[in-house]
């Protein structure tokens, strides 16, 4: 399976947020890398997928309280 990049809009506006999401997308299966971007005005969340979909992403950060928007 080929590895895909999907990137999000989200409202995790900092560390904070960004550490209560983090067990989560580091321990989700088909994730092998992920980052977010809160110094851009979408705080931007890249995740690199090895079989996990946009859909499931989704469904983790919006399972500890925040957006998640797929771009594109």
């Amino acid at each position: 399976m080929e590895n895909k990049e999907f990137q999000f809009k989200t409202n995790l506006n900092c560390g904070g947020c960004v550490s209560k999401v983090k067990a989560d997308l580091d321990s989700a299966e088909g994730v092998c890398h992920w980052d977010v971007d809160t110094a851009n005005a979408d705080k931007i969340l890249t995740v690199s997928s090895k079989g996990i979909s946009e859909d499931e992403v989704v469904a983790i950060i919006k399972s500890k309280g925040f957006k998640a928007e797929p771009i594109g």
